[in-house]
């Protein structure tokens, strides 16, 4: 998801799609275990998003402040 995707979004639909690529990463570092992960570079696509999620979040939080 690219940042400006995710800009658009409100603070209610980033803590939701939050949740989702956080629940996503857990899956996947299981299945990374077991060793049934199809695409490993899926993992570190899926951090990077969690974490432009989490400074948009900051920001919009910081711009209302």
């Amino acid at each position: 998801m690219k940042a400006k995707d995710i800009r658009e979004l409100s603070p209610e639909e980033l803590n939701k799609k939050l949740r989702e690529s956080r629940d996503e990463l857990v899956n996947l570092r299981v299945r990374k275990q077991v060793g049934q992960v199809e695409n490993p570079a899926q993992l570190r696509i899926i951090r990077r998003d969690i974490a432009r999620m989490e400074t948009v979040l900051k920001q919009k939080a910081a711009a209302t402040a």
